[in-house]
């Protein structure tokens, strides 16, 4: 099979041949059809997430079909779509796994960075941590769902139920996140890099009230606000956007270090908080939240071959909505 591999740091994904994997008791073999491209891929191949697995198949935005069952994987059947989250794999047995906060295990395994992922034309998962695709998207579609949706819906719970609702970097979970917040009539304030008028206008044609550069503050305060840049000076400027007890949600798994900033814009009970992961009960929740809501994705789509220069355009914010890896050469490529 054709796969692009992680070696080290500052160098190129290299295109190489594999032998296609087998499936062990309990795992499903996946025949890759699209894997979106992450920025959490970026912050594994630019050294900013340190402990990856070498050589690393990246990609955890998977969708595919199931190919080969390994022994006493029988939830799916060969030929059902599926999509592979960046959670992979939990202990069951540790404190955190038992009171349902399994996306804290401490043996964790993570697709696309302990685990190899979907930028190649097969890849094995555990079968427990895939989820079925609604038929209502195509795969290059659903890709983003299975990160961008995911991590961006627990971001938004974790944000409370509050009207006004700003959102720090608008890419490819943005752009999900402020159609489930429009459906449940909340107001969305996007912040996008300063200058980018290409964004802010995308911003607004998804419902925002208001857009504007991530250095300027909204015209009302915000109740909350959810950052998915992973700029760390982001944390107060959004502190300062937010009302008298708002929350600040740290969507990211990696962010630049937060700057000090004065007390006063963290008194009158505003807080911060982070995201970690995801758990399979986030999946079961956003699929049928999504369906209801008739999300739609804006994605790019782009060769398996094209990896490099795939991450390179996201590393310049010259992708809008989502980029897409393709593994079929019939299924259209939109540059």
């Amino acid at each position: 099979m054709r796969a692009m591999l992680f070696e080290k740091v500052g160098q190129p994904l290299r295109k190489a041949e594999l032998p296609v994997p087998k499936p062990d008791a309990g795992k499903v073999l996946i025949r890759v059809r699209a894997c979106a491209v992450c920025r959490t891929d970026l912050h594994v191949v630019d050294g900013e997430l340190t402990q990856p697995k070498l050589p690393l198949i990246p990609g955890h935005e998977i969708v595919g079909t199931v190919a080969e069952t390994g022994a006493g994987a029988d939830r799916f059947e060969i030929g059902d779509r599926v999509g592979i989250p960046w959670l992979g794999w939990t202990c069951g047995e540790c404190s955190y796994c038992l009171w349902g906060r399994e996306n804290l295990c401490d043996k964790a395994r993570f697709t696309g960075y302990t685990i190899d992922g979907g930028y190649a034309d097969y890849t094995v998962a555990d079968q427990r941590f895939c989820f079925p695709i609604p038929d209502f998207y195509g795969d290059a579609e659903a890709a983003p769902l299975l990160c961008a949706g995911l991590i961006g819906y627990r971001s938004l719970v974790k944000a409370g139920d509050g009207k006004r609702l700003g959102i720090y970097g608008f890419g490819a979970a943005a752009h999900i996140v402020a159609q489930v917040a429009r459906y449940q009539n909340r107001e969305i304030y996007a912040f996008t890099r300063p200058g980018d008028k290409e964004a802010e206008k995308f911003a607004l044609e998804l419902g925002a009230v208001w857009a504007g550069g991530s250095n300027e503050l909204p015209p009302v305060k915000l109740d909350a606000a959810i950052i998915f840049a992973p700029v760390g000076a982001l944390v107060p400027q959004a502190l300062r956007a937010v009302g008298k007890g708002g929350k600040v949600v740290c969507g990211g798994i990696h962010m630049s270090d937060i700057p000090s900033f004065p007390y006063e814009i963290l008194w009158e009970e505003r807080s911060i908080c982070s995201v970690a992961n995801l758990t399979r009960q986030d999946g079961e929740e956003f699929f049928a939240l999504a369906l209801r809501v008739s999300v739609r994705t804006e994605v790019q789509t782009f060769p398996l071959e094209e990896a490099n220069e795939t991450l390179a355009r996201l590393r310049s914010g010259k992708v809008q909505g989502a980029a897409v890896l393709v593994t079929d050469a019939r299924q259209k490529v939109v540059r």
